[in-house]
Protein backbone atom coordinates (compact mmCIF):
# COMPACT_ATOMS: atom_id res chain seq x y z
CA UNK A 1 0.00 0.00 0.00
CA UNK A 2 1.55 3.34 -1.04
CA UNK A 3 1.60 6.61 0.83
CA UNK A 4 0.27 9.91 -0.46
CA UNK A 5 2.41 12.99 0.06
CA UNK A 6 0.07 14.18 2.87
CA UNK A 7 0.17 10.78 4.53
CA UNK A 8 3.97 10.80 4.32
CA UNK A 9 4.18 14.22 5.99
CA UNK A 10 1.81 13.12 8.75
CA UNK A 11 3.81 9.93 9.25
CA UNK A 12 7.08 11.86 9.55
CA UNK A 13 5.47 14.24 12.07
CA UNK A 14 4.12 11.33 14.13
CA UNK A 15 7.50 9.57 14.12
CA UNK A 16 9.16 12.73 15.40
CA UNK A 17 6.67 12.98 18.26
CA UNK A 18 7.23 9.32 19.15
CA UNK A 19 10.99 9.88 19.13
CA UNK A 20 10.61 12.89 21.44
CA UNK A 21 8.45 10.87 23.86
CA UNK A 22 10.94 7.98 23.79
CA UNK A 23 13.81 10.34 24.59
CA UNK A 24 11.88 11.90 27.47
CA UNK A 25 11.16 8.44 28.92
CA UNK A 26 14.87 7.52 28.77
CA UNK A 27 15.85 10.79 30.44
CA UNK A 28 13.29 10.37 33.22
CA UNK A 29 14.34 6.78 33.81
CA UNK A 30 17.97 7.83 34.04
CA UNK A 31 17.21 10.51 36.60
CA UNK A 32 14.97 8.18 38.56
CA UNK A 33 17.65 5.50 38.59
CA UNK A 34 20.16 7.94 39.97
CA UNK A 35 17.77 9.10 42.64
CA UNK A 36 17.32 5.49 43.77
CA UNK A 37 21.04 5.10 44.32
CA UNK A 38 21.73 3.10 41.18
CA UNK A 39 24.89 3.54 39.14
CA UNK A 40 23.49 5.95 36.53
CA UNK A 41 25.55 9.11 36.54
CA UNK A 42 25.98 12.08 34.25
CA UNK A 43 28.87 12.29 31.85
CA UNK A 44 29.18 16.04 32.39
CA UNK A 45 27.86 18.47 34.97
CA UNK A 46 28.21 22.24 34.79
CA UNK A 47 27.89 24.05 38.12
CA UNK A 48 27.99 27.63 39.38
CA UNK A 49 26.92 29.05 36.02
CA UNK A 50 24.63 31.75 34.65
CA UNK A 51 22.70 29.53 32.24
CA UNK A 52 20.41 31.31 29.81
CA UNK A 53 18.31 28.43 28.53
CA UNK A 54 16.58 30.55 25.85
CA UNK A 55 13.42 28.50 26.37
CA UNK A 56 9.99 30.07 26.00
CA UNK A 57 10.06 31.20 29.66
CA UNK A 58 13.64 32.51 29.36
CA UNK A 59 14.60 30.35 32.35
CA UNK A 60 17.90 31.18 34.06
CA UNK A 61 19.57 28.22 35.80
CA UNK A 62 22.75 27.52 37.77
CA UNK A 63 23.57 23.99 36.66
CA UNK A 64 22.95 21.39 33.99
CA UNK A 65 23.80 17.73 33.55
CA UNK A 66 24.48 15.71 30.43
CA UNK A 67 24.12 11.97 29.85
CA UNK A 68 24.66 10.19 26.53
CA UNK A 69 24.78 13.48 24.65
CA UNK A 70 21.43 14.75 26.00
CA UNK A 71 20.57 17.22 28.72
CA UNK A 72 19.10 15.32 31.69
CA UNK A 73 18.79 18.11 34.25
CA UNK A 74 18.64 21.91 34.27
CA UNK A 75 18.24 23.85 37.51
CA UNK A 76 20.17 24.57 40.69
CA UNK A 77 23.46 23.02 41.76
CA UNK A 78 21.43 20.89 44.15
CA UNK A 79 19.34 19.56 41.26
CA UNK A 80 22.39 18.02 39.57
CA UNK A 81 24.43 16.95 42.63
CA UNK A 82 22.93 13.46 42.73
CA UNK A 83 23.96 12.89 39.11
CA UNK A 84 27.67 13.33 39.80
CA UNK A 85 29.51 10.01 39.82
CA UNK A 86 33.12 8.89 39.96
CA UNK A 87 33.61 9.37 36.23
CA UNK A 88 31.51 12.51 35.81
CA UNK A 89 33.42 15.51 34.49
CA UNK A 90 32.45 18.50 36.61
CA UNK A 91 33.11 22.02 35.32
CA UNK A 92 32.82 24.95 37.70
CA UNK A 93 31.75 27.80 35.41
CA UNK A 94 32.69 30.40 38.09
CA UNK A 95 29.57 32.39 37.28
CA UNK A 96 30.19 32.59 33.53
CA UNK A 97 27.29 32.83 31.10
CA UNK A 98 26.20 29.71 29.21
CA UNK A 99 23.89 29.77 26.20
CA UNK A 100 22.87 27.20 23.56
CA UNK A 101 25.43 26.67 20.84
CA UNK A 102 25.10 29.08 17.94
CA UNK A 103 23.38 27.72 14.85
CA UNK A 104 24.54 29.55 11.71
CA UNK A 105 21.48 29.49 9.44
CA UNK A 106 23.32 30.60 6.31
CA UNK A 107 26.93 29.73 5.61
CA UNK A 108 29.14 28.44 2.81
CA UNK A 109 31.08 26.15 5.08
CA UNK A 110 33.78 24.50 3.01
CA UNK A 111 34.43 27.79 1.22
CA UNK A 112 34.87 29.29 4.69
CA UNK A 113 37.55 26.72 5.43
CA UNK A 114 39.19 27.32 2.08
CA UNK A 115 39.25 31.09 2.58
CA UNK A 116 41.21 30.63 5.82
CA UNK A 117 44.24 29.72 3.69
CA UNK A 118 43.49 31.98 0.69
CA UNK A 119 44.58 35.54 0.01
CA UNK A 120 42.67 37.87 2.35
CA UNK A 121 41.60 41.13 0.74
CA UNK A 122 38.57 41.97 2.88
CA UNK A 123 40.12 44.91 4.70
CA UNK A 124 42.47 46.17 1.98
CA UNK A 125 41.99 49.94 2.29
CA UNK A 126 43.47 51.08 -1.04
CA UNK A 127 44.07 49.66 -4.53
CA UNK A 128 47.80 49.73 -3.75
CA UNK A 129 47.32 47.56 -0.65
CA UNK A 130 45.01 45.29 -2.67
CA UNK A 131 47.73 44.74 -5.31
CA UNK A 132 50.49 44.31 -2.73
CA UNK A 133 48.62 41.52 -0.91
CA UNK A 134 47.95 39.68 -4.16
CA UNK A 135 51.59 40.03 -5.23
CA UNK A 136 52.89 38.70 -1.90
CA UNK A 137 50.48 35.76 -2.02
CA UNK A 138 51.38 34.93 -5.64
CA UNK A 139 55.09 34.89 -4.75
CA UNK A 140 54.49 31.84 -2.53
CA UNK A 141 52.71 29.83 -5.24
CA UNK A 142 54.07 27.69 -8.05
CA UNK A 143 53.57 28.99 -11.58
CA UNK A 144 50.15 28.16 -12.98
CA UNK A 145 48.38 27.84 -9.59
CA UNK A 146 45.07 29.73 -9.59
CA UNK A 147 44.55 32.48 -7.04
CA UNK A 148 41.00 32.30 -5.73
CA UNK A 149 38.93 33.62 -2.82
CA UNK A 150 40.01 37.12 -1.87
CA UNK A 151 36.73 38.67 -0.66
CA UNK A 152 37.70 42.20 -1.69
CA UNK A 153 35.54 45.26 -1.13
CA UNK A 154 36.10 48.28 -3.35
CA UNK A 155 33.82 50.30 -1.08
CA UNK A 156 36.84 50.54 1.24
CA UNK A 157 38.65 52.68 -1.35
CA UNK A 158 38.48 56.36 -2.20
CA UNK A 159 37.43 56.68 -4.94
CA UNK A 160 35.59 53.38 -4.88
CA UNK A 161 36.23 52.39 -8.51
CA UNK A 162 36.05 48.71 -9.42
CA UNK A 163 39.44 46.98 -9.82
CA UNK A 164 40.56 45.84 -13.26
CA UNK A 165 42.75 43.16 -14.79
CA UNK A 166 45.25 45.86 -15.73
CA UNK A 167 45.61 46.72 -12.03
CA UNK A 168 46.90 43.26 -11.07
CA UNK A 169 48.42 41.82 -14.27
CA UNK A 170 51.98 42.94 -13.48
CA UNK A 171 51.74 41.39 -10.00
CA UNK A 172 50.45 38.03 -11.31
CA UNK A 173 52.16 37.26 -14.64
CA UNK A 174 52.37 33.51 -14.00
CA UNK A 175 49.22 32.83 -11.99
CA UNK A 176 45.62 33.06 -13.21
CA UNK A 177 43.48 35.11 -10.83
CA UNK A 178 39.74 34.86 -10.21
CA UNK A 179 38.97 36.56 -6.92
CA UNK A 180 35.47 37.40 -5.79
CA UNK A 181 34.06 40.44 -4.08
CA UNK A 182 33.07 39.70 -0.51
CA UNK A 183 29.39 39.25 -1.47
CA UNK A 184 30.27 36.55 -4.02
CA UNK A 185 28.28 38.22 -6.79
CA UNK A 186 31.11 39.60 -8.87
CA UNK A 187 34.71 38.59 -9.44
CA UNK A 188 37.91 40.04 -10.82
CA UNK A 189 39.91 38.05 -13.35
CA UNK A 190 43.39 38.90 -14.57
CA UNK A 191 44.32 38.71 -18.25
CA UNK A 192 45.81 35.23 -17.89
CA UNK A 193 42.59 33.89 -16.36
CA UNK A 194 40.51 35.47 -19.12
CA UNK A 195 42.79 33.87 -21.73
CA UNK A 196 42.43 30.44 -20.13
CA UNK A 197 38.64 30.87 -19.96
CA UNK A 198 38.47 31.94 -23.62
CA UNK A 199 37.18 35.43 -22.84
CA UNK A 200 37.53 37.98 -25.64
CA UNK A 201 35.90 41.19 -26.79
CA UNK A 202 33.39 39.03 -28.66
CA UNK A 203 32.29 37.03 -25.60
CA UNK A 204 28.56 37.52 -25.14
CA UNK A 205 26.79 38.71 -22.02
CA UNK A 206 24.43 36.17 -20.47
CA UNK A 207 21.00 36.28 -18.86
CA UNK A 208 21.37 37.05 -15.17
CA UNK A 209 24.95 38.26 -15.55
CA UNK A 210 27.14 41.08 -16.85
CA UNK A 211 30.63 41.48 -18.26
CA UNK A 212 31.90 44.95 -17.38
CA UNK A 213 33.59 46.51 -20.42
CA UNK A 214 35.68 49.59 -21.16
CA UNK A 215 34.74 52.27 -23.68
CA UNK A 216 36.10 50.12 -26.53
CA UNK A 217 34.00 47.11 -25.50
CA UNK A 218 36.88 45.10 -24.03
CA UNK A 219 36.27 43.17 -20.79
CA UNK A 220 37.82 45.01 -17.85
CA UNK A 221 38.15 41.84 -15.77
CA UNK A 222 34.94 42.28 -13.73
CA UNK A 223 32.30 39.59 -14.17
CA UNK A 224 28.95 39.76 -12.37
CA UNK A 225 26.70 36.88 -11.28
CA UNK A 226 25.93 34.46 -14.15
CA UNK A 227 28.82 35.85 -16.21
CA UNK A 228 31.16 34.32 -13.62
CA UNK A 229 30.16 30.91 -14.98
CA UNK A 230 32.54 31.39 -17.92
CA UNK A 231 35.46 30.63 -15.61
CA UNK A 232 34.33 27.60 -13.67
CA UNK A 233 35.22 25.07 -16.36
CA UNK A 234 38.73 26.53 -16.58
CA UNK A 235 39.40 26.48 -12.83
CA UNK A 236 40.63 23.07 -11.63
CA UNK A 237 38.18 21.47 -9.25
CA UNK A 238 39.59 21.06 -5.74
CA UNK A 239 40.75 17.55 -4.98
CA UNK A 240 39.11 15.33 -2.40
CA UNK A 241 42.05 15.97 -0.09
CA UNK A 242 41.74 19.74 -0.48
CA UNK A 243 38.01 19.62 0.24
CA UNK A 244 38.68 17.52 3.35
CA UNK A 245 41.30 20.02 4.53
CA UNK A 246 38.90 22.92 4.00
CA UNK A 247 36.07 21.15 5.84
CA UNK A 248 38.36 20.29 8.75
CA UNK A 249 39.59 23.89 8.96
CA UNK A 250 35.98 25.12 8.90
CA UNK A 251 34.75 22.83 11.68
CA UNK A 252 37.73 23.69 13.91
CA UNK A 253 37.16 27.40 13.27
CA UNK A 254 33.44 27.06 14.02
CA UNK A 255 34.12 25.30 17.33
CA UNK A 256 36.41 28.15 18.43
CA UNK A 257 33.54 30.60 17.83
CA UNK A 258 30.81 28.63 19.59
CA UNK A 259 29.10 27.56 16.35
CA UNK A 260 27.75 24.05 16.96
CA UNK A 261 25.43 23.81 13.93
CA UNK A 262 25.57 25.22 10.40
CA UNK A 263 23.21 25.26 7.48
CA UNK A 264 25.46 25.03 4.43
CA UNK A 265 23.80 26.79 1.51
CA UNK A 266 26.28 25.38 -1.00
CA UNK A 267 26.91 21.86 0.31
CA UNK A 268 26.08 20.25 -3.06
CA UNK A 269 28.51 17.41 -3.69
CA UNK A 270 30.34 18.02 -0.42
CA UNK A 271 27.98 15.87 1.64
CA UNK A 272 30.43 12.99 1.23
CA UNK A 273 33.19 15.13 2.73
CA UNK A 274 31.11 15.75 5.84
CA UNK A 275 30.21 12.08 6.03
CA UNK A 276 33.88 11.11 5.95
CA UNK A 277 34.80 13.65 8.63
CA UNK A 278 31.94 12.28 10.73
CA UNK A 279 33.22 8.71 10.21
CA UNK A 280 36.67 9.80 11.38
CA UNK A 281 35.22 11.50 14.44
CA UNK A 282 36.55 14.89 13.33
CA UNK A 283 33.29 16.67 12.52
CA UNK A 284 32.70 19.16 15.35
CA UNK A 285 29.73 20.89 13.74
CA UNK A 286 26.24 19.63 12.96
CA UNK A 287 25.51 20.24 9.26
CA UNK A 288 22.27 20.73 7.34
CA UNK A 289 23.37 20.64 3.69
CA UNK A 290 21.52 22.34 0.85
CA UNK A 291 21.68 21.53 -2.83
CA UNK A 292 20.56 23.70 -5.74
CA UNK A 293 16.87 24.22 -6.39
CA UNK A 294 17.22 22.98 -9.96
CA UNK A 295 18.51 19.69 -8.48
CA UNK A 296 15.29 18.83 -6.68
CA UNK A 297 14.42 15.90 -8.96
CA UNK A 298 17.50 14.00 -7.77
CA UNK A 299 16.40 14.26 -4.14
CA UNK A 300 12.80 13.48 -5.05
CA UNK A 301 13.79 10.36 -6.99
CA UNK A 302 15.96 9.06 -4.14
CA UNK A 303 13.22 9.55 -1.56
CA UNK A 304 15.00 12.33 0.36
CA UNK A 305 12.73 14.80 2.15
CA UNK A 306 13.41 17.84 4.31
CA UNK A 307 15.78 17.33 7.26
CA UNK A 308 16.70 13.79 6.17
CA UNK A 309 19.64 12.22 8.04
CA UNK A 310 20.92 12.06 11.59
CA UNK A 311 21.74 14.54 14.34
CA UNK A 312 25.16 15.37 12.84
CA UNK A 313 24.40 15.47 9.12
CA UNK A 314 21.13 16.21 7.35
CA UNK A 315 20.04 17.10 3.82
CA UNK A 316 16.77 18.04 2.17
CA UNK A 317 16.96 21.79 1.66
CA UNK A 318 17.29 23.48 -1.72
CA UNK A 319 18.73 26.88 -2.52
CA UNK A 320 17.70 29.11 -5.41
CA UNK A 321 18.54 32.67 -6.47
CA UNK A 322 16.24 35.56 -7.26
CA UNK A 323 18.97 38.18 -7.78
CA UNK A 324 22.53 39.25 -6.92
CA UNK A 325 23.73 41.74 -4.32
CA UNK A 326 23.49 45.43 -3.50
CA UNK A 327 27.27 45.84 -3.41
CA UNK A 328 27.58 44.49 -6.95
CA UNK A 329 24.53 46.53 -8.07
CA UNK A 330 22.88 43.25 -9.13
CA UNK A 331 20.15 43.21 -6.45
CA UNK A 332 16.79 43.27 -8.27
CA UNK A 333 14.88 46.45 -7.49
CA UNK A 334 11.55 48.02 -8.41
CA UNK A 335 13.22 51.40 -8.98
CA UNK A 336 16.68 52.24 -10.38
CA UNK A 337 19.82 52.58 -8.31
CA UNK A 338 20.64 56.13 -7.22
CA UNK A 339 24.23 55.73 -8.47
CA UNK A 340 23.24 53.82 -11.63
CA UNK A 341 19.94 55.34 -12.85
CA UNK A 342 19.81 53.08 -15.91
CA UNK A 343 19.83 49.88 -13.86
CA UNK A 344 17.37 48.09 -11.58
CA UNK A 345 19.78 45.20 -11.04
CA UNK A 346 19.55 41.67 -12.38
CA UNK A 347 16.90 39.01 -11.91
CA UNK A 348 18.41 35.59 -11.30
CA UNK A 349 18.94 33.55 -14.43
CA UNK A 350 16.49 30.89 -13.18
CA UNK A 351 13.70 33.34 -12.30
CA UNK A 352 11.53 32.35 -15.32
CA UNK A 353 11.62 28.73 -14.11
CA UNK A 354 11.43 29.45 -10.39
CA UNK A 355 7.62 29.10 -9.95
CA UNK A 356 7.74 25.65 -11.55
CA UNK A 357 10.83 24.60 -9.58
CA UNK A 358 9.40 25.73 -6.25
CA UNK A 359 6.08 24.02 -6.95
CA UNK A 360 7.80 20.74 -7.80
CA UNK A 361 10.26 20.82 -4.91
CA UNK A 362 7.56 21.63 -2.40
CA UNK A 363 5.30 18.90 -3.74
CA UNK A 364 8.20 16.48 -3.26
CA UNK A 365 8.38 17.40 0.46
CA UNK A 366 11.67 19.31 0.23
CA UNK A 367 12.48 22.61 1.90
CA UNK A 368 12.97 25.62 -0.38
CA UNK A 369 15.32 28.51 0.48
CA UNK A 370 15.72 31.35 -2.03
CA UNK A 371 18.28 34.14 -2.01
CA UNK A 372 16.62 37.55 -2.38
CA UNK A 373 18.28 40.91 -1.72
CA UNK A 374 16.38 43.59 -3.63
CA UNK A 375 12.80 44.64 -2.91
CA UNK A 376 11.52 43.28 -6.22
CA UNK A 377 13.31 39.98 -5.69
CA UNK A 378 11.74 39.60 -2.23
CA UNK A 379 8.25 40.54 -3.42
CA UNK A 380 8.52 38.12 -6.35
CA UNK A 381 9.57 35.20 -4.14
CA UNK A 382 6.84 35.90 -1.58
CA UNK A 383 4.33 35.81 -4.45
CA UNK A 384 5.72 32.48 -5.66
CA UNK A 385 5.61 31.00 -2.15
CA UNK A 386 2.05 32.18 -1.64
CA UNK A 387 0.88 30.64 -4.90
CA UNK A 388 2.74 27.39 -4.23
CA UNK A 389 1.13 26.96 -0.81
CA UNK A 390 -2.27 27.64 -2.32
CA UNK A 391 -1.71 25.07 -5.08
CA UNK A 392 -0.08 22.30 -3.00
CA UNK A 393 -2.22 22.75 0.10
CA UNK A 394 -1.46 23.11 3.81
CA UNK A 395 1.83 21.69 5.11
CA UNK A 396 4.53 22.63 7.58
CA UNK A 397 6.87 23.63 4.73
CA UNK A 398 8.91 26.47 6.32
CA UNK A 399 9.77 28.28 3.13
CA UNK A 400 12.75 30.58 3.63
CA UNK A 401 14.05 33.74 2.06
CA UNK A 402 17.80 34.02 2.41
CA UNK A 403 18.92 37.58 3.26
CA UNK A 404 15.52 39.34 2.96
CA UNK A 405 17.64 42.45 2.87
CA UNK A 406 15.56 45.23 1.30
CA UNK A 407 11.80 45.00 1.73
CA UNK A 408 8.88 47.19 0.77
CA UNK A 409 6.82 48.13 3.81
CA UNK A 410 3.79 46.22 2.50
CA UNK A 411 5.85 43.04 2.11
CA UNK A 412 7.22 42.88 5.66
CA UNK A 413 4.04 41.47 7.30
CA UNK A 414 3.81 38.80 4.59
CA UNK A 415 6.66 36.85 6.18
CA UNK A 416 4.58 36.27 9.29
CA UNK A 417 1.25 35.71 7.53
CA UNK A 418 2.77 33.29 4.98
CA UNK A 419 4.98 31.61 7.64
CA UNK A 420 8.11 32.32 5.63
CA UNK A 421 11.31 32.17 7.67
CA UNK A 422 13.45 35.30 7.32
CA UNK A 423 16.99 33.88 7.19
CA UNK A 424 19.15 36.96 7.75
CA UNK A 425 22.75 37.92 8.47
CA UNK A 426 23.04 40.87 10.85
CA UNK A 427 26.76 41.54 10.24
CA UNK A 428 25.77 42.88 6.81
CA UNK A 429 24.00 45.79 8.51
CA UNK A 430 27.17 47.23 9.96
CA UNK A 431 29.07 46.52 6.75
CA UNK A 432 26.60 47.65 4.06
CA UNK A 433 25.50 50.61 6.16
CA UNK A 434 28.75 52.37 5.28
CA UNK A 435 27.72 52.85 1.66
CA UNK A 436 24.15 51.58 0.97
CA UNK A 437 22.83 55.15 1.07
CA UNK A 438 24.63 55.74 -2.23
CA UNK A 439 22.51 53.03 -3.86
CA UNK A 440 19.07 53.51 -2.28
CA UNK A 441 17.01 56.50 -1.19
CA UNK A 442 15.80 57.00 2.38
CA UNK A 443 12.35 55.55 1.71
CA UNK A 444 13.76 52.26 0.43
CA UNK A 445 16.34 52.06 3.21
CA UNK A 446 13.51 52.03 5.78
CA UNK A 447 12.92 48.38 4.89
CA UNK A 448 16.59 47.35 5.17
CA UNK A 449 17.18 44.48 7.59
CA UNK A 450 13.86 45.21 9.24
CA UNK A 451 14.38 42.94 12.26
CA UNK A 452 12.11 44.84 14.64
CA UNK A 453 9.19 45.06 12.25
CA UNK A 454 9.56 41.46 11.11
CA UNK A 455 9.42 40.21 14.69
CA UNK A 456 6.53 42.51 15.57
CA UNK A 457 4.51 41.19 12.62
CA UNK A 458 5.00 37.54 13.54
CA UNK A 459 7.98 36.43 11.46
CA UNK A 460 10.56 33.90 12.64
CA UNK A 461 14.13 35.20 12.32
CA UNK A 462 16.91 32.70 11.67
CA UNK A 463 20.31 34.36 11.96
CA UNK A 464 23.52 33.37 10.22
CA UNK A 465 26.77 34.85 8.95
CA UNK A 466 26.96 34.21 5.20
CA UNK A 467 30.60 33.29 5.82
CA UNK A 468 33.02 33.72 4.11
CA UNK A 469 31.14 36.76 2.78
CA UNK A 470 31.15 37.97 6.40
CA UNK A 471 33.03 36.74 9.48
CA UNK A 472 31.72 33.48 10.92
CA UNK A 473 31.79 34.89 14.48
CA UNK A 474 28.14 35.08 15.71
CA UNK A 475 29.01 37.62 18.41
CA UNK A 476 29.67 40.15 15.67
CA UNK A 477 26.20 39.34 14.34
CA UNK A 478 24.62 39.85 17.76
CA UNK A 479 26.49 43.13 18.08
CA UNK A 480 25.23 44.19 14.65
CA UNK A 481 21.58 43.35 15.37
CA UNK A 482 21.59 45.07 18.76
CA UNK A 483 23.61 48.21 18.03
CA UNK A 484 23.44 48.62 14.22
CA UNK A 485 26.67 50.68 14.55
CA UNK A 486 28.43 50.61 11.19
CA UNK A 487 32.05 49.50 10.92
CA UNK A 488 33.19 53.04 10.11
CA UNK A 489 31.76 54.28 13.45
CA UNK A 490 29.75 56.94 11.63
CA UNK A 491 26.46 55.70 13.08
CA UNK A 492 27.07 55.52 16.86
CA UNK A 493 23.34 55.38 17.61
CA UNK A 494 22.73 52.78 14.95
CA UNK A 495 21.97 52.76 11.23
CA UNK A 496 18.18 52.73 10.88
CA UNK A 497 18.01 52.49 14.68
CA UNK A 498 14.27 51.85 14.84
CA UNK A 499 15.01 48.30 13.64
CA UNK A 500 17.26 47.40 16.58
CA UNK A 501 16.37 44.32 18.59
CA UNK A 502 17.37 43.17 22.08
CA UNK A 503 20.25 40.86 22.97
CA UNK A 504 17.70 38.23 23.99
CA UNK A 505 15.98 38.45 20.60
CA UNK A 506 19.26 38.30 18.70
CA UNK A 507 20.49 35.25 20.63
CA UNK A 508 17.10 33.62 20.17
CA UNK A 509 17.41 34.15 16.39
CA UNK A 510 20.89 32.57 16.42
CA UNK A 511 19.69 29.55 18.40
CA UNK A 512 16.00 28.67 18.50
CA UNK A 513 15.13 30.59 15.31
CA UNK A 514 17.88 28.89 13.33
CA UNK A 515 16.88 25.49 14.69
CA UNK A 516 13.29 26.19 13.66
CA UNK A 517 14.55 27.14 10.20
CA UNK A 518 15.88 23.60 9.75
CA UNK A 519 13.01 21.70 11.46
CA UNK A 520 15.16 20.88 14.49
CA UNK A 521 13.74 23.06 17.26
CA UNK A 522 12.56 19.94 19.15
CA UNK A 523 16.22 18.85 19.50
CA UNK A 524 18.28 22.02 19.79
CA UNK A 525 18.18 25.79 20.07
CA UNK A 526 17.31 25.82 23.78
CA UNK A 527 18.80 24.16 26.86
CA UNK A 528 16.02 21.87 28.07
CA UNK A 529 15.76 18.30 29.32
CA UNK A 530 15.84 15.82 26.45
CA UNK A 531 17.57 18.15 23.99
CA UNK A 532 21.04 17.79 22.52
CA UNK A 533 23.78 18.95 24.84
CA UNK A 534 25.16 21.70 22.60
CA UNK A 535 26.17 24.83 24.51
CA UNK A 536 28.93 27.39 24.97
CA UNK A 537 30.57 29.23 27.85
CA UNK A 538 31.17 32.94 27.28
CA UNK A 539 33.78 35.26 28.75
CA UNK A 540 31.20 37.96 29.49
CA UNK A 541 27.52 38.23 30.30
CA UNK A 542 26.48 39.65 26.95
CA UNK A 543 22.94 40.19 28.27
CA UNK A 544 24.04 42.81 30.78
CA UNK A 545 27.28 44.42 29.51
CA UNK A 546 27.41 47.54 27.35
CA UNK A 547 26.13 46.26 23.96
CA UNK A 548 29.09 47.92 22.24
CA UNK A 549 31.37 45.46 24.07
CA UNK A 550 29.55 42.34 22.80
CA UNK A 551 31.88 42.17 19.79
CA UNK A 552 34.84 41.79 22.17
CA UNK A 553 33.40 38.83 24.09
CA UNK A 554 35.06 35.45 23.62
CA UNK A 555 33.93 31.84 23.64
CA UNK A 556 35.74 30.07 26.49
CA UNK A 557 34.44 26.58 25.72
CA UNK A 558 32.23 24.85 23.19
CA UNK A 559 30.34 21.66 24.00
CA UNK A 560 28.60 19.46 21.45
CA UNK A 561 26.89 16.19 22.35
CA UNK A 562 28.10 16.75 25.88
CA UNK A 563 31.75 16.67 24.78
CA UNK A 564 34.06 19.65 25.02
CA UNK A 565 35.30 20.29 21.48
CA UNK A 566 37.00 23.61 22.17
CA UNK A 567 38.60 25.21 25.24
CA UNK A 568 40.29 28.60 25.09
CA UNK A 569 43.82 28.36 26.46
Amino acid sequence: MGFSKNTLSQTVFTMKKIAQLFTAVIVLCSIAGSALGQTAAADLVITNANIRTMDSKRTVARSLAVMNGKIVAVGSDADTRSLIGAKTRVIDAVGKTIIPGFNDAHVHFIETGSQLSAVDLRDAKTPAEFVARIKAFAAKLPKGRWILGGKWDHENWTPNALPTAALIDAATPDNPVFIDRLDGHMSLANSLAMKLAGITKDTKDVDGGMIVRDAAGNPTGIFKDAAMNYFYSAIPAPSWEERMESALAATEHAASLGVTSVQDMSAGSDIGVYQELMRQGKLKTRVYGCSTLADYKRWENTGVRYAFGNAMLRVGCLKGYADGSLGSTTAWLFEPYLDDPKSTGLAGEDIPKTPELVLGADKAGLQVNIHAIGDKANATILDIYQQTAKTNGPRDRRFRIEHAQHLRQQDIPRFGSLKVVASMQPFHIIDDGRWAWKRLDEKRLKGTYAFRTLLDTGAVLAFGSDSPVAPLNPLWGVYGAVTRRTLDDKNPNGWIPEQKISVDEAIRAFTYGSAYGEFQEQWKGTLEIGKLADFIILSDDIFTIDPVKIRDAKVLATVIDGKVVFERK
